[in-house]
């Protein structure tokens, strides 16, 4: 049945799940264990997030937190100040079991679920807030650290942890992690903060320069100890409550917010620690590598984030579309913005799958699968970085379609494009990704695993309709395995300058797999959507024909505009 879009005023008073056809068909692809409880929580959550959050999150765009630096009394309090709404939104989205859930059975299980619905969520809260993800997924990934690896060598950190993944919003300690410092940026081996013994335990000194979730109650950063070594090798892991065992705030003092383009619910700012007490995590000098633990959390969870926003950007302008009339016809109506449309849906449904499977890798990892290393140490970057680059495209071009209008802050174009614009910025831009990808390769051989599952999934591909789809990929994959060759033989400045372009690469054929190979199950059951989606995929990633194909005589995007547009 054709999802009818013109009924539709706006993107939002809507069940976020039952309104995404794509989401549902990757948890059904991807999703370890009883699915049907776990679309039971989507369900419910994805109307919750409809519903309250998203107008909330309007509301709050225009209403931020504050730094209130004294109170009515004179007395230095450095406090953040939010709009009820953003409290609500808070308290019902931790209180749906976003985090928890993950680390701590729900009520009605004998188990958690896995990481991959943390992830799923993530997503479709990223339809309403993409700030309000930051600090959920940041509170994940303390939790994450700490059940890893705090081995009690400050003492046990389990309240800490109990608090982290609390269901009640009243019992909930916020997570975040402050990793850049003005010198240093992205090279966190640069970081000057330093941690110093006491009697009771330790304090660190010195000023992280980009902390968000900034009020954090269990905040884990890096810090050297005086006789540490420099670089990373010499950083160790510190857990820094948000109040000392006095009751204060003191040691950790809010210089000032940053005046940020978008995701305004998420206070930003600048971090000075004036021998604030920390707790050790783990083992001295080992902080990068536990820190490495919750990046790539962080990193994947960023990229569930953009394939939310993509999906909210998309139905705007589906239902922008559908309503908006022009020369006596609504513009759902004219080739041109059906191809736009098209292409945009395809975009969502390109990144959305890819993230799955590295969401799925990095899952399986957690739950000690040590096979599924190599594959999410490559997945997972390329995913953060190609998602957060398509997610600012699709809202731009979702603002384009709704023309002025979508240029004010009447309409949530304008915040979708704001808020997107951090995506290939958090943990880490495109430059430092794809620096990760080629030490994943050298390290981990990480290509194998990926051009492995690639090549399998070409080999099952049986139905005689993708056969050039098939054998155009083909090509590509052995172009790519030329491309790994090449920069595994080459100087490695030449490799760095090509980085960025192989990281792309592997996103482009391993997705073009998966989609053909998810489409050859569709076409066997007489579904031939996912097959119109892939051949589309196919052929905007590996080049059109001659006359950049208008001669070709290609009208797909017409042809088949009605199954991947409106899911017919």
């Amino acid at each position: 049945m054709s999802i009818d879009y013109g009924r539709f005023d706006r993107g939002r008073g809507m069940n976020y799940w039952q309104y995404d056809p794509v989401l549902q068909h990757e948890v059904e692809r991807t999703y370890p264990g009883d699915r049907g409880w776990a679309e039971e929580r989507f369900d419910e959550f994805g109307a919750i997030v409809g519903t309250t959050v998203a107008p909330n999150s309007d509301t709050i765009d225009e209403h931020g937190p504050e730094l209130r630096r004294y109170d009515r009394h004179g007395r230095l309090v450095n406090d953040i100040e939010y709009h009820p709404a953003q409290l609500e939104n808070e308290e019902l989205v931790y209180g749906a079991g976003i985090v928890a859930d993950s680390f701590r059975a729900p009520p009605d299980r004998d188990d958690p679920a896995s990481m991959l619905h943390h992830l799923t969520m993530d997503y479709l809260l990223a339809y309403a807030d993409v700030g309000l993800t930051c600090p959920v997924a940041m509170t994940a990934g303390v939790a994450l650290v700490l059940e890893r690896f705090d081995h009690g060598s400050d003492g046990s950190l389990s309240e800490f942890f109990d608090r982290l993944t609390a269901r009640e919003y009243d019992d909930l300690l916020q997570g975040a992690m402050f990793l850049t410092e003005r010198q240093g940026g992205s090279d966190v081996g640069a970081t000057e903060t330093v941690a110093e013994r006491t009697d009771d335990g330790w304090e660190l000194t010195g000023e992280k320069w980009f902390c968000s979730n900034v009020d954090s109650g269990a905040i884990l950063t890096l810090a050297r100890t005086p006789d540490a070594p420099d670089g990373t090798e010499g950083l160790s892991l510190f857990l820094v409550p948000g109040t000392t065992s006095n009751g204060e705030r003191d040691g950790t003092f809010v210089r000032r917010l940053k005046d940020k383009l978008g995701t305004v619910s998420v206070p930003t700012g600048e971090v000075e620690f004036r021998g604030a007490e920390a707790h050790l995590v783990g083992e001295l000098e080992s902080g990068f590598r536990y820190m490495s633990e919750m990046l790539n959390l962080e990193r994947i969870a960023n990229a569930f984030a953009s394939c939310g926003l993509i999906g909210r950007a998309l139905l705007e302008s589906k239902v922008r579309a559908a309503n908006r009339e022009a020369f006596g016809s609504t513009i759902d109506r004219y080739p041109l913005m059906r191809r736009d449309l098209v292409e945009m849906a395809v975009a969502h449904e390109a990144a959305t799958a890819f993230t799955f499977d590295a969401g799925r890798a990095f899952d399986r990892y957690h739950r000690g699968d040590e096979d599924a290393f190599a594959l999410m140490r490559l997945l997972v970057p390329i995913a953060k970085s190609r998602t957060g680059r398509m997610a600012v495209d699709v809202a731009s071009y979702a603002m384009e379609i709704h023309g002025g209008n979508g240029y004010v802050n009447d309409f949530v174009t304008n915040r979708l494009l704001r808020d997107a614009q951090v995506l290939p910025i958090w943990e880490g831009t495109s430059n430092i990704l794809s620096l990760d990808v080629l030490r994943a390769l050298a390290r981990e051989d990480a290509h194998e695993p990926a051009l492995a599952l690639t090549r399998d999934r070409l080999d099952g591909i049986e139905h005689d309709d993708l056969a050039d789809l098939v054998a155009t990929t083909r090509d590509e994959l052995d172009g790519l395995q030329e491309a790994l060759v090449t920069l595994a033989t080459e100087e490695e400045e030449y490799a760095q300058l090509h980085a960025k372009e192989l990281a792309e690469y592997v996103f482009d054929v391993y997705t073009a797999a998966l989609l053909l190979s998810e489409a050859d199950g569709e076409l066997a059951a007489g579904n031939r959507r996912k097959g119109l989606v892939a051949r589309q995929f196919v052929t905007d990633a590996f080049g059109r024909s001659a006359a950049r194909g208008i001669s070709s005589g290609d009208t797909l995007s017409l042809d088949g505009f009605e199954e991947i547009v409106r899911f017919a």
